[in-house]
C-alpha cells in the first residue's frame, strides 16, 4: 500500500472534527438536563419509551401479518407522533428537537473524524509491458448502459483491444467466450460490467494467468471501489491498456463458482430468487420477511474455522474482510490479498434483540463478526439459495467457501483515485483521545 498526499492535514482536520462532534454532544446532554429540569423526569422516561415501543413496532412490521403488522406499523408511526405531543403539551418540544439535531450532528463530525483518520492509499504493484492483444467483454445495458453512454467500445479499439458486446437476450456464455478469446492468443481478458460477469472472466484469467482488467461500468462497482479505481468515469480504468501496473488480489469460491465480492446466504438470498423482486424490491421484501425470519427450517449453521455460527437468519461472506464492520461504514475492504474471508451472522428473533442490534450494533449478541480462511454453511435442506455477487442462485449443501490468495493478476490505471478506510468503528471513547490528541 502506498499512502496519499496530504495525511497531516487530514490529521489536524480529525482532530478538529473530534472536538466539534464532543461540543456537539456536551451541548445535547445539557438540553436534555434543561427538558428534564423544566418538566420533570417523566419526559426523558416518555422520550425513551417512544424509541422502544417505535422499535417493536418496526420488527412487527417486518417480522408478522395480519393485524399485528398493522398494529406494528401503527406503533412505529404512533409512538413518535405521541412522543411529540407530550413533548408539546408540556412545552419543551422545540428543546428536544434540538436535543437531537445536535446529537444527530455530533455523529455526522464524529463518523467523519473517523473517516478522516483512516488511511486513503492505493495498492501499488509491478510495471508490466503494455498487452499485445487484449480482449474485452462489455455488457451493453450494465450500469443503466454505461458501456454506450461513455463510449468505452470506441475508446478500447483506438487503444487497440478487441472487443465482444454480450448479447444479453440470447445469454451469452461468458466463461466460455473468455476461454476462446485465450485459445486465439489474448494476453488480457478484461470486463466491463457487473461484478458477477467480473468474477466468472476473472476465473479464467486465473486459471490461465493472464492479467484482468476492471472497467467498473457496473451499477455498484464494489471490486472496482476496493481496487481504488474511478467508478464515476470506467473509461478511465483503459488507461491501464497503456500506463498499468499489475497487483495481485484473491480470488474467492463457493463450490467452485468464482465470485469477487461477497455470497449471502439465507433472507436476502432468498428474497432475490423471486422473479417479482426486479420489479417490486421493498413490496417482495415485506412480504417474504414473516415467513424467512419466523420459519425455523431455514436456519443455516456455519462453521468457520475453529467456530461456529448456529441458527443464523443470514451468513454473509466476503472475499477479505471489511474495514469495519460498523452499521455506518461504507461497507470497503481495506485489502483485497490478506488471504482471509469476513463472515458475518445474523440472528435476531424478538423485537429486543432488533432494538438491541439497531443500540449496540457489532457489540450485539445477535451479530457475530469474524474471519477465517475457509467457511461452510450447512442447513436441513439439500439445497438453499445462495446469491453470489448479487446472482441467484441454489447450490448443495454443504455450501464451502474459499479463496485462491493471491491468484488473480489486477491491471490498473497506475494514476487511478485510490480508496481510503475508516480507522475504526465509531467509538465516544477514541473521539475523546482524539480531540485531546492522545489517539494513536
Amino acid at each position: 500500500m502506498e499512502p496519499l498526499d496530504g495525511s497531516g492535514r487530514r490529521r489536524g482536520a480529525a482532530r478538529l472534527l473530534a472536538r466539534c462532534a464532543l461540543l456537539l454532544l456536551v451541548a445535547s446532554i445539557l438540553v436534555v438536563l434543561l427538558v428534564v429540569g423544566t418538566a420533570g423526569p417523566l419526559v426523558l422516561v416518555s422520550g425513551i419509551g417512544g424509541i422502544v415501543v417505535s422499535a417493536v413496532g418496526l420488527w412487527w412490521l417486518v417480522a408478522r401479518r395480519g393485524l399485528v403488522r398493522v398494529a406494528g406499523a401503527l406503533l412505529a408511526v404512533g409512538a413518535p407522533v405521541g412522543v411529540l405531543l407530550h413533548f408539546t403539551s408540556e412545552g419543551v418540544w422545540g428543546n428536544a428537537l434540538l436535543a437531537i439535531g445536535l446529537y444527530g450532528v455530533a455523529l455526522l463530525c464524529a463518523r467523519a473524524a473517523v473517516r478522516a483518520t483512516g488511511k486513503a492509499y492505493v495498492m501499488r504493484g509491478r510495471t508490466r509491458p503494455a498487452p499485445r492483444r487484449p480482449v474485452l467483454i462489455m455488457n451493453p445495458e450494465s450500469g443503466g448502459g454505461k458501456v454506450g453512454r461513455f463510449g468505452l467500445v470506441e475508446r478500447a479499439e483506438r487503444l487497440g483491444a478487441e472487443v465482444h458486446l454480450l448479447d444479453t437476450k440470447a445469454g451469452t456464455d461468458v466463461e466460455a467466450l473468455a476461454r476462446e478469446a485465450v485459445a486465439a492468443g489474448a494476453d488480457l481478458l478484461g470486463v466491463a460490467g457487473g461484478d458477477g460477469t467480473q468474477a466468472l472472466v476473472a476465473r479464467v484469467a486465473a486459471d490461465n494467468d493472464l492479467p484482468f482488467l476492471v472497467i467498473s461500468a457496473g451499477t455498484r462497482n464494489h471490486f472496482a471501489m476496493d481496487l481504488g479505481l474511478d467508478r464515476t468515469d470506467p473509461a478511465r480504468c483503459l488507461d491501464a491498456l497503456t500506463d498499468g501496473e499489475e497487483v495481485r488480489v484473491d480470488l474467492g469460491s463457493v463450490s467452485g463458482r468464482p465470485f469477487v465480492n461477497t455470497v449471502s446466504f439465507g433472507v436476502y438470498a432468498d428474497i432475490v430468487q423471486r422473479p417479482e423482486y426486479r420489479d417490486a424490491k421493498a413490496g417482495t421484501a415485506l412480504d417474504l420477511m414473516p415467513d424467512l425470519l419466523g420459519d425455523s427450517s431455514r436456519r443455516l449453521d456455519a462453521r468457520a474455522g475453529d467456530k461456529r455460527l448456529v441458527d443464523q437468519q443470514a451468513i454473509l461472506v466476503s472475499n477479505n474482510p471489511y474495514a469495519a464492520p460498523d452499521p455506518m461504514a461504507s461497507g470497503l475492504r481495506a485489502r483485497l490479498d490478506r488471504g482471509k474471508l469476513g463472515v458475518i451472522g445474523l440472528r435476531v428473533e424478538t423485537a429486543g434483540q432488533a432494538a438491541d442490534l439497531a443500540v449496540r450494533g457489532t457489540r450485539s449478541s445477535g451479530l457475530s463478526v469474524l474471519t477465517a480462511r475457509g467457511v461452510e454453511v450447512t442447513a436441513d435442506a439439500d439445497t438453499i439459495p445462495v446469491a453470489v455477487d448479487g446472482e441467484a442462485l441454489t447450490l448443495p449443501t454443504p455450501v464451502v467457501c474459499t479463496l485462491r490468495p493471491r491468484a488473480l493478476r489486477v491491471l490498473v490505471p497506475r494514476n487511478r483515485p485510490g480508496t481510503a478506510a475508516p480507522s475504526s468503528p465509531l467509538n465516544w471513547r477514541w473521539i475523546i483521545s482524539l480531540a485531546v490528541g492522545r489517539a494513536r
